[in-house]
């Protein structure tokens, strides 16, 4: 509940929209119920004595409350739209926000299906409960009350018959929303596992195509769809339980009227006007609770939701700035001392320990290391991608903690292991570097990187859209595209996680040259060839989260007996 109470109180500037809304429900609902009264005297006064005239004047003046409660009506549903779809517009926005403050510890709690479902399933579960739950919430009370009021006014004997059913109703509601409030939470959960397999089946396709597993593919969607229809139906099986109680208990109400009713009527103690327009205001009451149901239905899903959208927004966040960071990197220079990381503070083991290693300023470094030896953890240090455990990461003299995000990781320059880029052009992915980048200079990184010769082949250059995820080019292009992106941030640390696999060794050593020539940039290599940093002013040897050995080529060849047995088998195989 104090999620839904925490998410109510972000209206904010749609407040003001949910009072005028109600204001209007409460209007609306006063001119039906004067409608009843109304067509009682219409019958005992009119029909009755046969007065056409009068007949006409109060036929009027119903249809005059009946067109009021119209407009009002539909001036609520304007305000209440307003207010749904721009509390939750601010909602998303908000929840958008706050994963892009998360360090990555954060979003590896969540699945990225979860997030997606959270920021438009359980939001729309939201919308829904203030534009269609909003008008019944305060219908209900309203007519309830009046009704109550209305109904005494007219015969006091007759009120108490459905009186003494409304508690009836209640005790069924209850038990029937205590039953189902677990099944929304369960419902939403499946709904995220759906997600994650269409998102995998969709991210995978060409694996999937390749390897002949659509038959697979479509029987294990199969299996979590099932699942979700079962879990729907069941879900939805216990909710629509409150509709056949509902009537249920109306029709024995409106029976027991007749009877008791029709008895007054025949001893003439209560005339067939009043009566039908005791029965118009009970059916009025019994029907605005039967909608009262209904949204603490809507209520109880979005319970779950609200639950669900708050585990987002308070999330705490793990990285954050100190007071008055540091704005300034002074030099490119780093250093770990005895760092010890791990991805889980349940983790039995360390992914990285009592790291400690030394990079002077403008040289060029080698990571190697068999696959789980934590090569991409360590750089992923460095621009605080990740905070350490224990220990210290130095970036030109100072803590990386003490520095600013942006002015961190605006001087590491990162090409991850897995080379993204995004739809649009080639011109709009560089611009990721830098936004104010001339072509000149795109082309410039461009050719340091080896892009330049085929996006000049390209027939609209930069201009070339690559497709969603850079579809149209091959793995090698994209690394190419990568390299020159991060080589336009102008960064003072270039970071290169294994971004060089994909091309062929003449245009490796093309790029590795060409980033040679800059000048003050400490470039660091994590690779699996040999090839890629025998010429480094440092190799790093990682095994299995220890720093093994480090040296130069010539070094290592010398004193480390895994960097040999990697030379060996590389050379023995023809890699170099």
């Amino acid at each position: 509940m104090k999620s839904l109470e925490k998410l109510f109180s972000l209206l904010g500037k749609y407040r003001k929209d949910v009072i005028i809304a109600c204001i209007l429900v409460v209007i609306e609902t006063s001119f039906e119920l004067i409608i009843p009264s109304m067509m009682a005297d219409l019958i005992d006064n009119g029909v009755s004595a046969g007065d056409v005239h009068y007949m006409l004047v109060k036929g009027g003046q119903m249809a005059v409350c009946s067109l009021l409660a119209l407009a009002t009506g539909l001036a609520y549903a304007r305000f209440a739209a307003r207010a749904a779809y721009g509390w939750g517009a601010e909602i998303r926005e908000m929840e958008y926000e706050k994963l892009q403050s998360y360090a990555f510890s954060n979003i590896d709690r969540f699945e990225t299906s979860s997030l997606v479902t959270r920021m438009t399933g359980d939001i729309t579960v939201m919308q829904n409960t203030i534009n269609n739950g909003l008008r019944p919430l305060m219908r209900s009370p309203v007519m309830l009350l009046l009704g109550i009021i209305f109904s005494f006014s007219m015969n006091a004997e007759l009120a108490f018959v459905f009186i003494i059913l409304t508690p009836l109703l209640g005790i069924g509601l209850f038990l029937i929303v205590r039953h189902v409030a677990p099944m929304y939470s369960v419902l939403q959960t499946t709904v995220d596992s759906l997600n994650s397999v269409v998102e995998e089946n969709l991210r995978a396709v060409r694996v999937v195509k390749a390897f002949v597993r659509d038959e697979f593919e479509e029987y294990k969607f199969d299996g979590v769809n099932t699942k979700l229809e079962n879990t729907a139906i069941r879900t939805n099986r216990t909710a629509v339980l409150n509709l056949p109680f509902f009537q249920l208990i109306m029709y024995i109400c409106v029976l027991a009227l007749m009877f008791f009713g029709g008895s007054m009527v025949l001893e003439g103690s209560l005339q067939v006007g009043q009566l039908t327009g005791f029965l118009s205001y009970v059916m009025q009451v019994l029907n605005s609770m039967m909608m009262l149901s209904n949204v603490f239905l809507l209520l109880t899903r979005s319970l779950a939701s609200a639950g669900r959208i708050c585990d987002v927004l308070d999330e705490k966040v793990v990285m954050k700035e100190r007071e008055n960071p540091l704005r300034n990197v002074p030099s490119s220079s780093v250093e770990f001392r005895n760092v010890s990381f791990s991805y889980s503070s349940k983790a039995k083991e360390k992914t990285l320990e009592d790291i400690s290693l030394s990079i002077a300023p403008g040289s060029v470094i080698g990571i190697l290391g068999g696959t789980g030896s934590g090569k991409s953890s360590l750089v992923q240090l460095i621009d605080r991608l990740y905070d350490v455990d224990s220990g210290q990461v130095l970036v030109g003299g100072n803590d990386v903690r003490a520095y600013s995000l942006h002015t961190l990781r605006d001087a590491v320059g990162m090409v991850l292991q897995k080379n993204l880029l995004f739809s649009g052009t080639i011109r709009d992915n560089l611009r990721w570097g830098d936004s104010g980048a001339s072509d000149e200079e795109m082309m410039e990184a461009c050719d340091k990187a080896g892009a330049g010769e085929f996006i000049r082949r390209m027939p609209r250059g930069l201009d070339t859209d690559l497709g969603q995820g850079g579809v149209n080019v091959s793995g090698g292009q994209k690394q190419r595209l990568c390299i020159a992106r991060a080589l336009l941030k102008k960064p003072k640390i270039l970071i290169f996680d294994d971004s060089t696999s994909a091309v062929d060794s003449a245009t490796e050593k093309l790029i590795r040259d060409n980033l040679r020539k800059l000048e003050g940039v400490t470039k660091i290599f994590i690779a699996q060839r040999i090839s890629t940093v025998i010429e480094a002013d440092c190799i790093f040897i990682l095994d299995n989260g220890h720093l093994a050995a480090s040296g130069t080529h010539d070094e290592l060849m010398k004193t480390s007996g895994i960097y040999r047995e990697i030379y060996d088998s590389q050379m023995k195989g023809g890699t170099l």
